[in-house]
């Protein structure tokens, strides 16, 4: 890359790790539906001026919206709210990728190579170590579980824009602006029957300057930005360049926590996050240094 695109990389890297502390700042003020639906609504009601209607067909888009926009979220932010640290979280959220995999596989029925056989099992085993040690921390099993659930849906979101892009549909930034106009409706309906419309009323009108600037935060700089800026990215690099990206936003996601909300991890948790991330990186580099090897004369 060029200083100046290795730059805005930095950039999307520092925003999607911080992206977690500001989670945490908004679920202070708001209920974690109420949170997601108005992060949603703020995207499609901003971005549809902005950014042309996709031509992806309506049954495809919802697909994509409520396993990629509202399950994900749906489910980090209960789990935030549930005892997930907002650190680990960045980490285990990364889940998505052996999901991604195991769902690619299961689905699609692509092949699976050894090297990813063996990244999935490290990743797996680092992710039990992290969910079996809670020893000085604030995490819960229920926080670990829901924020497995939101990487699934996540990876279940992936699986939806590949076929959207097999298909030769849409699946830029346009599909996510306008997509973001379906979560709201089950965003708000669950805050209803959750929540109670007291306390949805309540969020609503006591919003506040903290509140309006952790909306702005994660609609329009984390989403729009932050997405925006990768998609140039891809557009002008190899997608094996780019992507391997993504393993610095947990680095942010914890170093962040520590710094701004004084989250703690303990010894054998630290141990678990290397091994993840020991996983996620044979899985995005493995078939790379196959390749490499495999050329190196005998």
């Amino acid at each position: 890359m060029i200083r100046k695109d290795m730059f805005l990389a930095l950039i999307i890297i520092v925003a999607w790790g911080f992206n977690f502390i500001v989670m945490r700042w908004g679920l202070d003020e708001l209920t974690p539906m109420m949170l997601g639906g108005l992060r949603f609504l703020v995207i499609g009601l901003i971005g549809c001026f902005f950014f042309s209607r996709p031509n992806t067909p309506l049954l495809w888009c919802i697909g994509y919206a409520l396993s990629l926009n509202f399950g994900q979220f749906a489910f980090l932010f209960s789990a935030m709210s549930f005892g997930m640290p907002a650190g680990l979280a960045s980490l285990v959220l990364q889940s998505q990728a052996i999901f991604t995999l195991l769902f690619a596989i299961l689905l699609l029925k692509e092949t699976v190579r050894p090297y990813q056989v063996l990244a999935i099992g490290i990743a797996i085993g680092g992710l039990a170590v992290i969910g079996l040690d809670n020893e000085d921390t604030t995490m819960t099993a229920l926080g670990f579980g829901l924020t497995l659930a939101a990487g699934s849906s996540w990876a279940l979101g992936n699986i939806f824009t590949k076929i959207i892009s097999k298909k030769g549909y849409d699946a830029n930034l346009n599909l996510i602006v306008w997509s973001s106009l379906v979560p709201p409706v089950p965003f708000f309906l669950c805050a209803y029957f959750i929540d109670g419309g007291d306390v949805m009323w309540s969020n609503i009108v006591n919003l506040n300057l903290k509140t309006l600037a952790t909306l702005a935060y994660l609609s329009l700089f984390a989403t729009l930005a932050g997405y925006g800026l990768w998609s140039y990215l891809l557009s002008r690099y190899p997608a094996a360049t780019v992507a391997p990206l993504t393993l610095g936003v947990p680095v942010v996601g914890l170093t962040s926590a520590e710094i701004f909300l004084s989250e703690t991890v303990s010894s054998m948790q630290w141990v678990g996050i290397f091994i993840v991330l020991l996983g996620l990186i044979l899985n995005t580099f493995g078939g790379r240094w196959l390749k490499k090897i495999s050329q190196q004369p005998v």
